[in-house]
């Protein structure tokens, strides 16, 4: 006999019973996807592993806790055979078959009346990736296939025609520390679909050269500022461009949160009726000790970690940041925009009772192929970026983690 293809279809399992055998891995997997469809789960398995288990605990299945028995199946939709032992396995497919319920065996995808498709999300998109055949099934290879789709309409690199997204407003992106790859999923698809792209000096420049050549690419730091502040100004081209009904992305270095400005865009915006969406970005603040090699936070060594601006000297008039607090905290200190002040900082540091042999830990354009790291301690951290020649931008690290794993072969 010919063989034929599976035909694919969704199923809206919403209060309807699906009935899963066996507690392991393949129903662990296979279990989020079903509660979030809303199904009427019944597990039957003597045992289940602890994520499966929390799932019963929290009330989101029904667990029967013994061997699936014959009449388990009566009033399912649907069902998933997925114990270890085949006798039992054979046996409920039986009953499915007769029960006329479409029925996944893990074990023998040639006895099972429904196949589980490789399957992902992008956007209200579900995308199900199916063999054709029992004989071609490769679990890998549709899962490739998955992820290359999924990736493609999340990025915005595959996009149907005539029908790319677009929303007026804008997008306030945090573009991360600087390796193109570290922007998130999302705000790169958002950098696909805007009209115009206003970026920061500190964002992944890269990312822009990927751009179709429709999108008009303005740098902050070269808009005309007259009158104006250099903000004032930023936020009015972004209300200019928003306001023409374009879609246009603020592309800021990091997360635009962690002194980043965003929420007086946001405010700007807000006043001027623009819709507004933040895409958070991984802050330099961690990422970039990490890619060098340094854990802000290690067991025994700190609990706790904290953030400041350097930007403004600690005896500058307009510093907000408590340098005598910052001195008596025992975890990890990181600096942003600190390498001008650095030494200024040290000597504050010390003299609020920090001790000069703390190590300090600057990195230099972190997660770029310019990346490298200079090690010093408080009381030759400004002499050593003097002779090294350490310019922004730059994180530094102050505390005992950067000494917990030796420096790392720089890019």
């Amino acid at each position: 006999m010919a063989e034929h293809p599976a035909y694919p279809v969704g199923l809206r399992l919403t209060g309807r019973r699906v009935v899963v055998l066996g507690g392991g891995q393949v129903a662990q997997r296979r279990l989020s996807a079903l509660i979030a469809a809303g199904a009427d789960i019944l597990l039957v398995s003597p045992e289940a592993t602890p994520s499966v288990e929390a799932m019963a605990d929290a009330g989101e299945i029904t667990w029967l806790r013994r061997p699936y028995a014959e009449g388990d199946l009566s009033g399912a939709w649907y069902a998933l055979i997925a114990t270890s032992d085949p006798v039992a396995n054979s046996t409920a497919s039986a009953e499915a078959e007769s029960h006329r319920v479409w029925c996944v065996r893990s074990d023998d995808a040639d006895q099972a009346t429904a196949w589980t498709p490789a399957t992902g999300t992008s956007e209200g998109v579900t995308v199900a990736v199916l063999t054709t055949s029992v004989r071609g099934r490769d679990p890998r290879h549709t899962a490739a296939i998955r992820d290359a789709v999924v990736a493609g309409l999340s990025d915005g690199t595959l996009v149907a025609p005539h029908h790319r997204t677009r929303t007026p407003g804008v997008a306030l992106v945090g573009g991360g520390p600087g390796d193109p790859d570290l922007i998130t999923v999302r705000g790169r698809r958002l950098l696909a679909e805007a009209d115009v792209v206003i970026a920061d000096r500190l964002g992944p420049r890269d990312l822009l050269a990927e751009l179709p050549p429709h999108v008009e690419v303005i740098d902050a730091a070269k808009i005309p500022y007259g009158r104006y502040m250099a903000q004032e100004a930023i936020n009015n081209a972004l209300i200019e461009h928003a306001g023409q009904g374009k879609s246009v992305v603020r592309l800021k270095g990091g997360d635009p949160f962690v002194f980043g400005r965003g929420m007086e865009e946001v405010q700007a915006l807000t006043e001027a009726g623009i819709p507004c969406t933040v895409v958070p970005g991984i802050s330099s603040s961690i990422s970039v000790p990490a890619a060098a090699g340094i854990p802000v936070t290690h067991r025994g060594v700190a609990h706790e970690f904290t953030v400041v601006s350097g930007h403004v000297a600690p005896d500058d008039e307009r510093s907000l940041v408590d340098w005598a607090a910052m001195a008596r905290l025992t975890g990890t200190l990181v600096v942003l925009m600190g390498v001008d002040k650095i030494g200024r900082i040290a000597e504050t540091l010390i003299a609020h009772g920090k001790a000069p042999e703390t190590p300090v830990a600057l990195v230099q354009e972190g997660t770029t192929a310019a990346q490298r790291r200079v090690d010093a301690t408080l009381a030759t951290v400004a002499e050593t970026v003097r002779t090294e020649g350490v310019k922004p931008p730059a994180v530094i690290v102050i505390g005992a983690v950067v000494d917990v794993a030796p420096p790392t072969e720089q890019p």
